[in-house]
């Protein structure tokens, strides 16, 4: 291990050591709106749907928007981090943790939106004892537990050189407990060649793993929409288009993460505006493509002037078209023109780009599932009025932001367990080249 003094731990150990009264007021409003939240948890559960906007014609709302978003977010981490480690891009080091705490977390908090669409919590064992493999739903269960079994893996591979270093630094003031558990979670790694080639070996190929499970989970949760008849969802490119979409919202999610932390741990001499302007450009390419894939799913509706498609597309461009314009059009644009001419690329513009994504494409989304279902296949005959169409009831905002509030809290008391930067083999000159660069 490398001496004391010059060990990178130093630098960064305000951050794992102490909490500042700002952090103590970040977590307690953090607790607060989750307390709110669990409030809001315990009317859903002692009344039922009927508090939600959820009604027989619109069976989904704002829930599995939330669990499409936050899915295709902890998809784009596993895509993005395990892309950079397989292929040694030079300046991922600063970012690439931020990516993969993204995707656990995401995974562990979007399946929750699933289960606050049952109405029967203990009918689901159902789904595990009795569920029949021909069923979609049935194949993104154990897609998204294949999923997140891998991505611990991958991130506790990532992370080992760090605990390593963590356990080993003795100018470090932590609990006793927190040294014990980082010697635990070490398990003995010293930093020998050859226990460095074989994590390297294990780490390169849960990074190839991670990768193509994220491709193919979220092609099933595609699959779950496209292979139903409904106007709006049976369509062949719906595969693709929400792995791009993923992956596009998965890009803004870090730039905004790299923002923050480097505002609250004045990571300003790591995360610099290389790094933001590398991840914009990234941005830049999912926007191109993410537009391509819009425009080719809705021109072949249009064109095709089928009945139900019309109807679909009508109600898109009159009840939702602010919606339909900002994710469509603002979420496609901006990136274009902010992060493709050099005279827009600052730090604050990228990440008030990325901003402005990650509303856009939570609405495009909501587009995605609502209209759909405000405009069904086979209308339900004689329903209430104010049943065929859709609003979002306070007990569900409560939730959707509990899940922001969850996921912020997550990953401050991770930053708090371990370093949000790479430490292992980080050194002055290493730091100041990366600087200059």
């Amino acid at each position: 291990m490398e001496n004391e003094q010059n060990n990178p731990l130093k630098e960064f150990a305000p951050q794992l050591e102490r909490t500042t009264m700002q952090g103590y007021t970040w977590i307690l409003f953090l607790l607060l709106v989750i307390g709110v939240g669990f409030y809001a948890f315990l009317q859903q559960v002692l009344h039922g749907h009927e508090v939600t906007g959820m009604r027989d014609n619109v069976v989904w709302g704002v829930y599995i928007v939330n669990f499409i978003f936050f899915m295709g977010v902890s998809y784009a981490g596993a895509l993005i981090s395990g892309t950079l480690h397989l292929f040694k891009t030079p300046w991922r080091k600063p970012v690439i943790r931020m990516a993969e705490f993204i995707t656990v977390i995401s995974l562990l908090i979007g399946p929750c939106f699933i289960l606050l669409c049952i109405g029967r919590l203990d009918r689901l064992p159902y789904l595990v004892l009795f569920g029949r493999i021909q069923s979609p739903i049935t194949w993104d269960v154990i897609a998204i537990s294949t999923d997140i079994f891998g991505c611990f893996i991958f991130l506790y591979l990532a992370v080992l050189r760090d605990l390593a270093l963590l356990r080993d630094y003795e100018l470090l003031k932590l609990p006793k407990w927190r040294k014990k558990l980082y010697k635990a979670l070490a398990l003995g790694y010293t930093g020998t060649p050859e226990q460095q080639q074989r994590l390297n070996r294990a780490t390169d190929i849960m990074a190839a793993m991670v990768i193509s499970i994220a491709i193919i989970v979220y092609s099933v949760l595609a699959w779950i929409f496209s292979v139903t008849l409904q106007p709006g969802w049976h369509s062949t490119i719906f595969g693709p288009y929400f792995v791009i979409a993923a992956v596009y919202s998965g890009s803004a999610v870090l730039i905004i993460c790299m923002w923050v932390f480097r505002k609250v741990y004045h990571l300003e001499a790591y995360i610099t505006k290389k790094h933001f302007v590398a991840v914009g450009i990234i941005m830049l390419v999912l926007a191109a493509f993410f537009g391509y894939f819009t425009f080719s799913d809705y021109l072949t509706k249009w064109y095709g002037s089928e009945k139900n498609d019309e109807l679909l597309i009508q109600l898109l461009f009159k009840k939702f078209y602010w919606p339909f314009i900002i994710s469509n059009y603002v979420g496609v644009l901006l990136p274009l023109i902010v992060v493709g001419l050099a005279r827009f690329r600052t730090i604050n513009n990228i990440t008030f780009t990325a901003v402005v994504v990650v509303v856009a494409l939570w609405l495009n989304r909501y587009i995605i599932v609502v209209p759909t279902l405000e405009s069904p296949y086979l209308p339900i005959q004689d329903a209430r009025p104010e049943w065929l169409n859709y609003t979002a009831t306070w007990v569900e905002w409560s939730l959707t932001a509990t899940g922001v509030a969850v996921f912020c809290l997550l990953f401050t008391l991770a930053s708090k367990f371990i370093t949000i930067i790479p430490v292992s083999g980080v050194t002055g000159e290493e730091k100041k080249e990366d600087v200059l660069i």
